[in-house]
């Protein structure tokens, strides 16, 4: 059995493999199939811009347009 990745890896990961745009929903999409459930929608898409800025601030994804909250690969 292997063992389940922390969100923001898990999510990094599924990145990497798909590329394309990323959004919150796509984020929220990606994070429920790995595994992690919020508590509520709310709580789902807070979850998921954290991850997706902590993955930028890696250096992982960039956002190609300052004035939309939509990131791809770095």
């Amino acid at each position: 059995m292997t063992e389940k990745l922390p969100p923001k890896q898990a999510l990094a990961a599924v990145i990497q493999a798909l590329d394309g745009i990323w959004d919150t929903q796509r984020a929220v999409l990606a994070l429920r199939v790995a595994g992690y459930e919020q508590t509520s929608d709310e709580a789902a898409g807070k979850a998921a811009r954290g991850h997706l800025r902590a993955l930028a601030d890696d250096g992982l994804i960039v956002r190609p347009d300052p004035g939309q909250a939509v990131y791809q690969l770095a």
